[in-house]
């Protein structure tokens, strides 16, 4: 006995047939789907353990799908607290990592001004952290120096239709001064020093996040506190790719 509505007619032989040889296709993406669902979960959860508290950070982290952003060879491996490769020598950071740089560039600003503000991300790499700051942040630049990573990031982030992220190719040490002043900077390379152009693209009262350091990396958190004063804290070892100039 069907379970349609009687008031709705029948499909077609070829119709039933081809909803037939459709219903495994749908079932294998509705598991997948599900065992990832719950590995997101148990990745908040972990988070929550190791001491994020910002509930919005938590929030976007939630809804990004992770594992759509790297080689689909690892999207087992998605949501595990590890720094994944993503092509052109470079990496995908670890959740952990992405979840304390957000909350610390978003610290200050309150709920209803993170509606309006704008932050910068230095290396889109994937576009992963790009999708977690436009969730967070009322408007997102992210710019990437190689061409492919660049290309692999809108490929990546096409199907999330996220009005309020701006991928820009171009020279992070530069900044995008166009879209200046910035709330907040994010960067996800380390250089041995944090670029001029970044402390000046910086609105006073704003928060910059990035890692220092070649041999020994540290996560440098810098405070804007007046037109000419910025303040420094020097928090937790880290590892990241290096910060290179120009673009490839």
């Amino acid at each position: 006995m069907s379970d349609r509505p009687s008031w709705l007619p029948l499909p077609s032989a070829p119709v039933r047939r081809r909803a037939e040889a459709l219903a495994p296709l749908q079932r294998e993406r509705t598991a997948p789907s599900l065992a990832t669902d719950g590995a997101r979960a148990r990745m908040i959860d972990a988070l929550r353990r190791a001491g994020v508290r910002d509930l919005h950070v938590l929030e976007a982290m939630a809804q990004i799908p992770r594992h759509r952003f790297v080689d689909a060879a690892l999207a087992s491996r998605g949501y595990e607290d590890v720094a994944l490769p993503i092509g052109h020598g470079q990496t995908i950071s670890k959740p952990s990592t992405v979840a304390r740089m957000i909350e610390l560039a978003a610290e200050p600003l309150a709920p209803a001004r993170r509606a309006a503000a704008r932050v910068l991300e230095v290396g889109t790499g994937c576009g992963y952290q790009a999708a977690v700051l436009a969730r967070v942040f009322g408007e997102a630049v992210s710019v990437e120096r190689l061409r492919g990573l660049h290309e692999q990031a809108r490929a990546n982030l096409r199907a999330m239709r996220l009005p309020n992220l701006r991928l820009v190719f171009g020279d992070g040490n530069l900044g995008v001064p166009q879209a200046a002043p910035f709330d907040a900077i994010v960067v996800a390379a380390a250089g041995d020093s944090i670029p001029d152009a970044l402390l000046e693209q910086m609105r006073i009262g704003a928060r910059l996040v990035a890692p220092v350091g070649s041999v020994r990396q540290s996560l440098h958190l810098v405070e804007r506190i007046e037109r000419d004063r910025w303040q420094l804290t020097i928090l937790d070892a880290v590892r990241f790719v290096p910060l290179r100039t120009g673009t490839v």
